[in-house]
């Protein structure tokens, strides 16, 4: 993969797949690790959202 292509950050990609294991995990009753993926999913989001924020802040600046 290109750093230039407009694809999602492996990051997102990994908190999704973790929240939909732990959505079936929830469903089929398992709920030690329903609640764990939820947690890994969560904490990666928050990880997602700090890296968004950065690069956004640093697109932004301007070199005049």
């Amino acid at each position: 993969m290109r750093l230039g292509s407009h694809a999602s950050p492996p990051v997102l990609g990994y908190a999704i797949i973790f929240l939909i294991i732990a959505l079936i995990a929830g469903v089929l009753g398992f709920g030690i690790i329903a609640g764990t993926a939820a947690t890994i999913a969560r904490v990666l989001f928050l990880v997602f959202l700090v890296l968004f924020v950065a690069a956004f802040l640093r697109g932004r600046r301007s070199d005049r």
